[in-house]
């Protein structure tokens, strides 16, 4: 009988959600393209959605906006904030791999890491862990001091707010945030620990609890993550699907973009191929690159925009020589696992599934990313280190998951999921704490296979090559270890001192917690926290490094722009999806010629 009824409400829940879905779907599938444009967008990610709502509000123009993947609807996991990781090496992922690395990965399969990288209506933002994080004003700031007018603190700080709809009441009064804009940021505070160990740990260390995104970033900060009534809200919920019905707005899906058509030092258009067949589309005005650190400088590649030696030892006609591709930035990260004898973190079940089907509420529709500790030396200048609270239980299944998300090598599957299953045999429980650099000093490069446009780029995030990555990022972890010392952490069987003797060879044979071992987890099990940034950087006039001039021009094309994560100057404290959705509502009102913040701007001047 229990069954019959579980199968009952588990079809209800499936209906439910169908029929919540119906009216927003195949909009984008029975588009029929025109010949010409005055935008046409190429990516419809973090940055593309948005500036597809925004440049489209003017219904004199026309706007086209071209995605290489499908549509969202099409993953119902891609809607449940609690499972993020199983959206990797689906149909909506690139599942791309680094070049192996030379001083990192070394425990990961031929030593190279998996890049995921959204292909999908909403981008990575549709298959990231939609934790909100601004970053330091102290990092736009710094983009101001090299050259960057316009992109300081105070010149973005109103293109954050404007995007928000911010929902957490203990934030309501705070001048930092918005309501009633596309983008909604809710509480990720999930379990007891995230106030009992977490946020009391930090203050035992002599850290302040504040709001990450407002005065100061730097000390503890509970979660914000974008999620509304239960589902991820990805720039394709927030802001293109709103918008789809405008008839100046057409979207193309699982159109694949091969080249930019230029003539003349000016784009004039692109080429697509689309169901396998080839199509020429013009723009009127501008065509704007919106396809990400990765894809971006690879399609600037292909169209002759570029390194001159990289594109003339592949025969592409050079147009212009740019550093297209270089100045790659990345987060690494690595995980350390803590007893929580609560047994308070995440682990699905048969009712919490139906609770989600249901109604949309309950453990799945959390990320349980709950919070962020951020390391730094005071307020004067941003953190160097950020600690991401990631409270679930043990499953024998995640070594396996994390064989596909990480790409570990294969033999050390078997030692890791003992691991894992003696967690479960103890009857204990875990929380994941998720370390990463904020500020390395590697830098890395993408680079064409070929002149194939299907064939995917070269990356090479040249992990860990700066000595000072290694020095700084071992002050973060023992730093880290020191929180694990504190009063809160142990109160839950938490310590320093690695209970679980964590299944990481060769560094097992090592003394733990040294700096010899520590140093060997790092070279071998880092990997990216999906924080690609600065392959087209924006700078002055005169600036060498970059690609594109401070109104997010590509230097020397007319009529051409980047809009996405690759322009930022240095990649920010922390995630980068938020910075990037500021990113593209400035370049919106720089394309169209107006100021849409100066109200907000009054009120946030002397922030």
């Amino acid at each position: 009988m229990a069954q019959s009824w579980s199968l009952i409400v588990g079809v209800i829940g499936i209906l439910f959600y169908f029929y919540h879905n119906k009216s927003q779907q195949s909009v984008e599938e029975s588009m029929v393209l025109n010949g010409t444009y005055d935008y046409i967008i190429v990516g419809a990610g973090s940055a593309g959605c948005v500036l597809a709502n925004r440049l489209s509000e003017d219904l004199t123009s026309t706007v086209l906006i071209v995605e290489a993947g499908g549509s969202e609807e099409e993953n119902e996991v891609m809607h449940i904030p609690a499972l993020p990781g199983l959206l990797q090496n689906t149909k909506q992922d690139w599942a791309f791999r680094t070049v192996p690395q030379k001083k990192s990965c070394q425990g990961l399969k031929d030593q190279r890491s998996a890049w995921p990288r959204g292909k999908v209506l909403g981008g990575s933002s549709s298959i990231n862990f939609m934790h909100y994080i601004r970053g330091s004003r102290h990092d736009f700031d710094g983009w101001a001091k090299e050259g960057c007018e316009g992109w300081s603190y105070k010149d973005v700080l109103p293109y954050f707010i404007k995007s928000e709809d911010n929902q957490i009441s203990r934030l309501k009064d705070s001048a930092y945030h918005g309501t009633g804009g596309p983008l909604v940021v809710s509480d990720g505070v999930s379990s007891p620990i995230n106030d009992k160990v977490y946020r009391r740990g930090m203050e035992e260390l002599g850290y302040k609890t504040v709001d990450c995104n407002g005065e100061s970033q730097t000390g503890f900060c509970f979660g914000q993550e974008t999620v509304k009534n239960g589902e991820r809200w990805s720039t394709a919920k927030a802001f293109l699907r709103p918008a789809m019905n405008r008839p100046n707005l057409h979207v193309s899906t699982n159109s694949h973009v091969t080249k930019i058509l230029i003539e003349k030092e000016k784009a004039v258009g692109i080429w697509l191929v689309k169901d396998n067949v080839k199509y020429t589309v013009k723009a009127r005005k501008e065509v704007i690159l919106s396809a990400g650190a990765v894809n971006s400088p690879q399609i600037l590649m292909l169209s002759g925009i570029g390194p001159k030696e990289h594109l003339s030892s592949l025969k592409i006609p050079v147009k212009v020589d740019l550093p297209v591709g270089n100045n790659l930035e990345d987060h690494l990260m690595l995980f350390m696992i803590f007893r929580d004898n609560t047994s308070s973190g995440f682990n699905p079940s048969d009712w919490a599934d139906l609770q989600y089907k249901l109604f949309r509420s309950g453990p799945f529709g959390k990320v349980h990313l709950e919070a962020s500790a951020f390391f730094g030396e005071g307020r004067k200048v941003p953190p160097y280190f950020q600690v991401l609270f990631y409270t679930i239980q043990a499953r024998t299944e995640y070594a396996r998951e994390f064989q596909g998300m990480y790409n570990y090598n294969p033999q050390i599957i078997e030692g890791m999921a003992n691991f894992y299953k003696s967690i479960l045999e103890k009857d204990e429980g875990m929380f994941v704490t998720c370390n990463g650099l904020l500020h390395p000093k590697s830098r890395g490069t993408i680079r064409l296979q070929s002149a194939d446009p299907f064939d995917p780029p070269l990356i090479d995030p040249n992990y860990l090559d700066h000595p000072d990555d290694v020095k700084d990022f071992l002050k973060g972890l023992k730093e880290m270890l020191r929180l694990a010392n504190t009063t809160a952490f142990r109160s839950v069987g938490a310590s320093p001192s690695d209970p679980y003797k964590e299944y990481y060879p060769p560094c097992n044979s090592l003394p733990y917690p040294s700096d010899e071992y520590l140093t060997c987890r790092l070279r071998h099990y880092v990997y990216t926290i999906y924080h690609p940034t600065s392959t087209c950087k924006m700078g002055k006039d005169g600036d060498d490094t970059a690609v594109v001039d401070l109104q997010l021009r590509v230097k020397g094309i007319s009529n051409l722009r980047v809009v996405d994560a690759s322009v930022m100057r240095h990649v920010t404290s922390g995630n980068t999806n938020a910075p990037t959705i500021m990113i593209a509502e400035k370049a919106s009102d720089l394309i169209r010629g107006i100021d849409s913040v100066k109200d907000i701007r009054k009120k946030t001047e002397l922030l």
